[in-house]
C-alpha cells in the first residue's frame, strides 16, 4: 500500500533530477509501482523543483488519476509500456541529463560498451529508439520490447528512460547514463573508444547473471 514515506520519496526523486540538472522546465517524469497495481506519477506542467509529496498523482493503469490535484503527464504511455512489459520494473524516470540527450538529439548510440561497469550495470547496449510522435503506437511497441531486455534506454531527441527495482536504482541507472555519455564524448575527441574484448565481454555478462541483473537473470534468453 502506498505511504506517506513512499510519496515522499517520489517527491525527493523529483527534486533530485532538477538539483542534478538532468531536467528543466516541466521535463522528466516520474513514476513508481505500487503492490495493488497503482501508480505513483508527477504531474504535469510544474517543474520538478517544485515537487511536494501533496502534488503528486494515484493513477491506475490507463492513467486515470485516482487521488490528486493535478493534472497526469502527457507520456504516460511510455512508462505504462515499460511496466507492462516488465513485471519486475517498479519505479521509471525520464529526464533529459544534457549529455546522454545530446547523443539522442544527435541519432548516435552510447557505444561501444567499453567499460566493465556499464557491461555489469547495463549491459552490452543501451538502445537508440527512433523518434515518433508523442503517443505513437509504435513508440509504445519499440519502448516495451527494447524494455524487455535493457535497464536504460536513449529517446531520439527525447531523452533517457531508466528502470529500476525501486527509485535508488532507477536513479543510479540514470546517472550512469549521464556519467558514461560524458566519458564516451571526450573519448571520441581522444581517438575513439576501445570496444571490451568478446572474452571479457563474456565474462562481464555471467557477472551481471550472477548479480541478477539481465535478461538471464530474469529467465530470458538472448
Amino acid at each position: 500500500m502506498l505511504d506517506r514515506r513512499r510519496l515522499d520519496e517520489v517527491a525527493r526523486c523529483a527534486r533530485e533530477l532538477h538539483a542534478r540538472g538532468w531536467v528543466a522546465n516541466h521535463d522528466g517524469n516520474v513514476s513508481v509501482r505500487d503492490d495493488d497495481g497503482r501508480f505513483v506519477a508527477t504531474p504535469t506542467a510544474r517543474s520538478k523543483r517544485l515537487i511536494e509529496t501533496d502534488d503528486l498523482l494515484i493513477v491506475d493503469r490507463s492513467g486515470k488519476v485516482l487521488r490528486g490535484r493535478h493534472r497526469l503527464f502527457g507520456e504516460w504511455q511510455l512508462h505504462r509500456a515499460v511496466y507492462e512489459a516488465r513485471p519486475d520494473v517498479r519505479a521509471v524516470l525520464h529526464a533529459h541529463p544534457p549529455t546522454a540527450s545530446g547523443f539522442a538529439l544527435a541519432g548516435a548510440e552510447l557505444a561501444p560498451i567499453a567499460t566493465p561497469e556499464i557491461a555489469v550495470s547495463l549491459g552490452e547496449q543501451i538502445p537508440l529508439l527512433p523518434f515518433a510522435m508523442p503517443g505513437s503506437e509504435a513508440l509504445e511497441r519499440a519502448l516495451a520490447a527494447a524494455a524487455e531486455r535493457h535497464d536504460a534506454l536513449l529517446l531520439e531527441r527525447n531523452g533517457v528512460l531508466a528502470l529500476g527495482d525501486d527509485l535508488e536504482q532507477a536513479l543510479l541507472r540514470l546517472e550512469l547514463v549521464e556519467h558514461y555519455a560524458r566519458q564516451l564524448l571526450v573519448a571520441r575527441q581522444l581517438g575513439g573508444p576501445q570496444p571490451l574484448p568478446a572474452d571479457q565481454r563474456s565474462a562481464l555478462q555471467q557477472v551481471r547473471t550472477k548479480a541478477g541483473l539481465g535478461p538471464e537473470a530474469r529467465g530470458l534468453k538472448r
